[in-house]
């Protein structure tokens, strides 16, 4: 047993898991002894604990035999340390202080019913699991995953209205001081009525309300949650939403996908440079298709040159009217595939495309190459792995579209050179935005140890 008196340990015990808000510490007395009991309430069966401690306890009245009745539960044992009580503690058992022993109870809560599959960041190896809206069993897939005393969990509740709950996870041997301590800040001054997402938090938070690129990620995966917070960021986890925000995060982060962390390194390389190349596909292709075709021609060998002018031939407006029109078709479709019921969007969609594109080259609207690059440009941003940064890419493309529509290639460089200094500028959290290489599992001057 521990050198320490049995007060003294659960004191001990208390100071360890500080900042913890799901951390229950219950004294249960009778006329004649109480005991003392700590839990935590993401990981215990609540019912399980009425049933086989608090009302057994209300009818022994008695520490010695209530002591034996515990330790004849298969499971149950008995703590040399309070190091050891810690780690049950947060594996889901119930520490029980009886006597002078501290005694350990499997009241371990299992959620299997209420956990579906990943939808959104599906991935092709490794755990499918996803986040719900409820913020006890989010709690309980970090803590499964993350069984160490040096994850926190504050609570903290937002909306005068909707009175939402949020926790806030980290390690804090690994979690910057000054960050936490900017995101408290930030919590303590939203001043709102209603709070019922992950995202629409996340508006609240960032200082610009009009940012090109998000600065926060959301995710729906524990996994990628746990990545993030072993790295020392910080997750916000909101009560009635399936999706968690990590903080800070960087560009670097949002063409991330949790497979690269299962294949091969080479392979997850490789499928990083594919995300890269999308991203510039995607951005870029339209702006240079306007740009060869009413500004620079030269620029291009004389058989494309006159392939693309063959191909545009019966076309009646510019080629940036082209674009425009092909580009705002597609994302009509992109559109009208989220919003339609599931059973029938898909083929309503596909159907529509592969009718609309095949009119309007026979119509001699669009020219069949741009059939050809508006296809590419919606593939290559479908691979990017975060939506949000998938529908920036969508947004600013359209940006490069008018810059070449107007100056050419010239138009398409400055405009990577403002993109490239706007993301240069931007911080995420006190973070660089626009950091090529991950931070890593680095542990910072100013953490939380």
């Amino acid at each position: 047993m521990s050198d320490h008196p049995l007060r003294s340990d659960k004191e001990w015990i208390l100071k360890r898991l500080v900042d913890n808000g799901d951390l229950e510490s219950r004294t249960i007395a009778t006329e004649s002894c109480s005991i003392d009991v700590l839990y935590l309430a993401s990981m215990c069966d609540s019912i399980t604990i009425k049933q086989s401690l608090i009302k057994p306890w209300n009818e022994i009245s008695n520490e010695r035999r209530f002591h034996m009745y515990i330790t004849s539960f298969p499971g149950s044992k008995r703590a040399e340390h309070p190091s050891e009580a810690i780690e049950a503690l947060l594996g889901g058992f119930v520490v029980l202080f009886i006597g002078s022993d501290i005694l350990l109870f499997d009241a371990k809560k299992v959620e299997t019913g209420g956990i579906k599959d990943a939808k959104v960041e599906s991935v092709v190896q490794g755990p499918s699991d996803s986040f719900n809206e409820n913020l006890e069993t989010n709690i309980n897939l970090l803590r499964r995953r993350y069984p160490s005393e040096d994850l926190k969990l504050e609570m903290h509740t937002i909306g005068t209205t909707s009175r939402t709950k949020i926790a806030i996870a980290y390690d804090s041997s690994r979690a910057s001081k000054k960050i936490l301590a900017e995101l408290k800040s930030r919590l303590a001054e939203l001043d709102i009525d209603m709070l019922q997402s992950s995202g629409e938090l996340m508006q609240y938070l960032t200082p610009a309300k009009f940012n090109l690129f998000p600065t926060m990620l959301i995710t729906e995966r524990p996994d990628r949650t746990v990545k993030n917070i072993a790295e020392g960021k910080i997750a916000l986890l909101l009560d009635t939403s399936g999706f968690a925000i990590i903080l800070p995060s960087i560009f670097y982060d949002f063409f991330a996908a949790m497979d690269d962390k299962f294949q091969l390194p080479m392979v997850g390389i490789f499928l990083k440079v594919l995300r890269l190349m999308g991203l510039l596909i995607a951005l870029t292709i339209p702006a240079f298709y306007v740009a060869f075709t009413s500004f620079n021609p030269e620029i291009l060998k004389v058989q494309i040159t006159l392939l693309i002018a063959g191909s545009r031939a019966s076309v009646p407006y510019p080629s940036f009217v082209e674009v425009l029109f092909m580009l705002i078709m597609m994302e009509f479709l992109v559109e009208a595939s989220l919003r339609l019921p599931k059973t029938i969007g898909p083929t309503a969609t596909t159907v529509g495309g592969l009718i609309l594109g095949q009119a309007a080259t026979e119509a001699g609207l669009v020219g069949n190459i741009m059939i050809i690059l508006v296809s590419a440009v919606a593939i290559s941003n479908f691979i990017i792995p975060i939506n949000m940064m998938n529908f920036s890419i969508r947004v600013i493309k359209y940006g490069f579209v008018l810059l070449a529509s107007f100056l050419g290639l010239v138009g398409i460089v400055l405009g990577v050179i403002a993109l490239i200094m706007y993301l240069s500028s931007l911080r995420s959290f006190g973070v660089p935005y626009f950091t090529i290489l991950p931070h890593g599992n680095r542990r910072g001057d100013e953490t939380l140890a």
